[in-house]
């Protein structure tokens, strides 16, 4: 069958797998250095008390069958090696079949991991892993050809992370269509970098001509994927050039290089790749099986297609339970005010103006406003995210901003390094609180003379001060370190 393989895109598939496999090992690493204090057995949202409350059917995965933080993090390092195996192209000595089983492992790991990884885990970049990931099980290894096939359903997958994204933009803010959204979006993105402050004070014409681009880059250019080469490569490589200006100005996660990796599978690298190497014909058996995963995934596509066409789009939904064909979009809407909440904590027994506060220091989101902005993307910091969630809106912070307060009155030692600075190294805070402050970044004048990278205004009350449980002796009895 001539038309099933792609000899010609042998290299573009090595890229596009060593590039995930990157992106997976950054993705098990994650979870495994921040899952017990976020879902561990004594986490904030413990995995347990969720597998207890829900049913299987709606996400399945290995942690139904058992759960441990010591399994847990085996999983989690297991699927980092795994990532390790396939950086080093361990996928490549081994036959067809075993290449698969390889690629399907951290594609099942990471899957039973985000199944009960709760609000930190409700990530789009997350879906997105999961249904690149599922497809690359397909793509082939060794000495076969990659699949026409797979390779459409690769582009079919970036046309929809991209399109979607243009129309959230359009049908969402009206800065988008005024072309004036990046006055602000540089300022309140969830978490910026070390050139955010720069990328803000660009001049405004150049933020127009950075929002047309976009559009261009979002609405016209995804259509170029399905064209003949070489205006297919050319419309991916604009795609990694717009991803690289995202890198720089801001972290997402690995949302940026996912989508580069998927561009990159686009790109015929022929006149760089040399020689190449002599291509076995697939068997029987492989191209029955992607012509299967080819037909479910264009059935699965239904309903995410529809959600394009429709004026009332959701961004990041998935309509399956194993996360196979999902929605895509970002930025629907742009603050214009950057509010964070500052958790700070006092060790004097009375939580009034007059005890000593000191702040907690997170590692990513702002806080010190003479702390420039650090990078961590592709690295995602959850906490750090769903801090940004909260200044929102408490609703967002409704599950888990109390019991992460009580952690830090326990000095639990999981929780607290996901921080950046404990001002209490020696023992637990007496109270904690949290406060709302506006975020602005300072104009280049104001950072000479004061350097500081932001300035903040006090704008109201997050969370009142909250003391630790008495102990069962002296509940009752000292009531001045009770709840407020």
């Amino acid at each position: 069958m001539e038309w099933f393989s792609a000899d010609g895109y042998w290299l573009s598939r090595l890229i596009f797998q060593r590039t995930l496999a990157v992106i997976y090992l950054v993705a098990f690493l994650s979870a495994a250095l921040q899952f017990r204090a976020l879902i561990g057995e004594r986490g904030i949202l413990p995995v347990p008390e969720l597998l207890r409350r829900t049913h299987w059917k709606a996400a399945p995965g290995l942690f139904r069958l058992h759960y441990s933080d010591r399994f847990f993090a085996a999983v989690a390092w297991g699927g980092c090696a795994v990532s390790v195996a396939l950086i080093a192209g361990l996928d490549g000595f081994l036959p067809l079949w075993g290449g698969m089983l390889l690629w399907a492992l951290p594609w099942v790991l990471y899957l039973s991991i985000v199944q009960v990884g709760q609000v930190w885990y409700g990530f789009g970049w997350e879906s997105l892993l999961l249904e690149t990931g599922f497809l690359a099980v397909f793509l082939g290894t060794g000495d076969t050809a990659p699949p026409v096939l797979v390779l459409w359903l690769l582009r079919w997958l970036l046309f929809r992370l991209e399109f979607g994204a243009g129309l959230i933009k359009m049908r969402g803010d009206e800065c988008w269509r005024r072309l004036t959204c990046l006055d602000f979006h540089h300022e309140t993105q969830p978490m910026p970098g070390p050139l955010s402050w720069f990328f803000h004070h660009l001049p405004r014409p150049v933020h127009r001509v950075e929002v047309a681009a976009n559009h261009v880059t979002q609405l016209l250019v995804p259509f170029l994927l399905f064209t003949p080469q070489p205006v297919a490569s050319a419309a991916a490589a604009l795609m990694v050039l717009t991803q690289l200006w995202l890198v720089l100005s801001g972290n997402f996660a690995w949302l940026n290089w996912l989508t580069i990796a998927l561009a990159l599978s686009v790109i015929d690298w022929t006149p760089f790749a040399g020689r190449p190497p002599t291509l076995a014909a697939p068997p029987l058996w492989y191209e029955a099986v992607v012509i299967a995963v080819t037909a479910l995934v264009l059935v699965l596509s239904y309903r995410p297609a529809r959600n394009l066409l429709s004026h009332r789009q959701v961004m990041n939904r998935s309509f399956d339970p194993l996360h196979l064909v999902n929605t895509y979009g970002a930025f629907g809407s742009i603050s214009r005010m950057r509010l964070e909440v500052v958790v700070e904590g006092t060790a004097d027994p009375v939580a009034d103006e007059g005890a000593e506060w000191r702040e907690y220091g997170f590692r990513g989101k702002p806080g010190d406003v003479r702390r420039l902005p650090r990078l961590f993307a592709p690295y995602h910091l959850r906490l750090d995210w769903m801090m940004w969630f909260a200044a929102l809106s408490p609703a967002y912070a409704r599950s888990w901003f109390g019991p992460f307060t009580e952690r830090l009155l326990l000095g639990d030692r999981d929780t607290l390094r996901l921080l950046a600075h404990n001002p209490f190294p020696d023992a637990p805070p007496a109270h904690v609180r949290a406060r709302v402050f506006h975020y602005r970044f300072t104009g280049p004048s104001e950072l000479r003379a004061t350097g500081c990278w932001w300035d903040r205004t006090y704008v109201r009350e997050f969370m009142r001060p909250v003391s630790r449980p008495l102990p069962p002796e002296r509940e009752g009895r000292d009531t001045g370190r009770g709840t407020h």
